[in-house]
C-alpha cells in the first residue's frame, strides 16, 4: 500500500538516475543517505517517481569509463558522481545525458576543463566545487595552530587522480610562503601508503624537527583512509584533510565543506535538471561555510595542545 507521503507526490514521469560511486557502499553510506534525503526534500521518492541505479568503482579509476558507459546503455536520465576523474568519464561517455558531480576540485581548471566556467558551465555537466586548491593555505594555517613548530609538510596524493598534481603544486606554494619545507609522496597502491609514511618518519628521525602530512583527497585514498590514519598515528605524524569524514575515521583534523551537504545539494541540482533546466545554465556551486573538525582522541594521542581559540571554533569528534 502506498504511504500517505507517496500519495501526495505530484504526478510526473518516473526518472532514472545512474549513481557512479567512486569508492564503495560502506565508505559512501552517509553520502548516499544525504543524496537520497536531498531527493526526498524535492519530492522525489524511490519507487513512486524515481529509480536509482548504483554502480561502484571501489576506488579504482580505471573502472569509471565502463560504469559510465553502462549507464548510457541503460538510458538513465541523469548521471551523478563525485570527483573530477569520475565526472570526466561520465562526460566522455555521453554529450547529451546530464552529469552532476557532488564534488570536484577546481572544475574549470585549464588542464582538466570539466566545465567551461563556474558561472556558465556549458555542455551537459554541472555540480559543486570542493575548494581543494582554494582552501590549501587555510588548511596549513589550521594545522599550524595545532602544530605550531611545524617545519616540514609531507604531501600525500595519488598521481592517477586528475587534479592531484595541481593540488600538490598549490600546497607546496602555500607551504613555501609560510616558510615550511614540503615534499610530495605519491601513493598508487595499498602497499604504497605504509611505505610512504615510513619514509616520512625516517626523514623526520634523520633531519629532526616537526613533520606532518597533508593528505590530498581522491577515491583511492578515501577507500583506504583507515590505513593512512593507522600508519600516521603509529608514526606519531599529524594529518590534515579536506573533509570531516577523515577525522571521523581516525585522522587528526580537516578544514573544508561538509561532504554530506554537498551530496544533498547535488540532489537539488538533479531536481532542477529533471524539471527541465539544462546543466549548461546551472552554475557550479562554490563551497560555503567550511568547518574545522578535530579528532580529540587523536590530538591527545599525539600530545597536541589545543588553544582556547581552536576549542571555541572546532567541531570535535570523539
Amino acid at each position: 500500500m502506498a504511504t500517505a507521503s507517496a500519495r501526495r507526490q505530484p504526478k510526473r514521469a518516473k526518472a532514472t538516475i545512474g549513481f557512479l560511486g567512486a569508492t564503495n557502499p560502506k565508505v559512501w553510506k552517509k553520502f548516499v543517505a544525504s543524496f537520497e534525503d536531498g531527493l526526498r526534500d524535492r519530492k522525489w521518492v524511490k519507487g513512486p517517481n524515481i529509480v536509482i541505479k548504483y554502480e561502484w568503482a571501489d576506488g579504482k579509476p580505471e573502472r569509471y569509463a565502463s560504469l559510465a558507459k553502462k549507464f548510457v546503455n541503460d538510458g538513465v536520465n541523469v548521471i551523478v558522481t563525485s570527483g573530477t576523474q569520475a565526472a570526466l568519464a561520465a562526460k566522455s561517455a555521453s554529450r547529451t545525458i546530464p552529469v552532476v558531480f557532488a564534488s570536484a576540485g577546481d572544475p574549470a581548471h585549464g588542464k582538466v576543463k570539466l566545465v567551461k566556467s563556474l558561472k556558465r558551465p556549458g555542455g551537459n555537466v554541472t555540480g559543486l566545487s570542493n575548494g581543494a586548491t582554494e582552501f590549501a593555505g587555510r588548511r596549513i594555517d589550521e594545522l599550524r595552530k595545532l602544530v605550531p613548530d611545524l617545519q616540514e609538510l609531507a604531501i600525500m596524493g595519488n598521481p592517477a587522480s586528475a587534479l592531484i598534481r595541481v593540488e600538490i603544486d598549490k600546497v607546496r606554494k602555500e607551504a613555501n610562503a609560510r616558510g615550511i619545507k614540503s615534499a610530495p609522496h605519491y601513493v598508487r597502491r595499498k602497499k604504497d601508503i605504509g611505505a610512504a609514511i615510513n619514509a616520512i618518519k625516517k626523514k623526520q628521525l634523520k633531519e629532526g624537527g616537526v613533520h606532518a602530512i597533508f593528505v590530498c583527497t581522491d577515491p583511492f585514498i578515501t577507500t583506504n583512509q583507515r590505513l593512512v590514519h593507522k600508519a600516521a598515528l603509529k608514526a606519531g605524524l599529524p594529518t590534515v584533510h579536506a573533509f570531516r569524514d577523515y577525522p571521523e575515521a581516525g585522522g587528526l583534523m580537516s578544514y573544508g565543506p561538509d561532504f554530506r551537504s554537498m551530496f544533498f545539494e547535488a540532489a537539488r541540482l538533479v531536481d532542477k535538471i529533471l524539471r527541465g533546466k539544462k546543466p549548461a545554465d546551472l552554475p557550479v556551486k562554490l563551497p560555503t561555510n567550511p568547518e574545522l573538525v578535530i579528532n580529540r582522541g587523536v590530538a591527545q594521542a599525539l600530545g597536541l595542545r589545543l588553544s582556547v581559540g581552536v576549542r571555541k571554533r572546532a567541531t570535535f569528534i570523539r
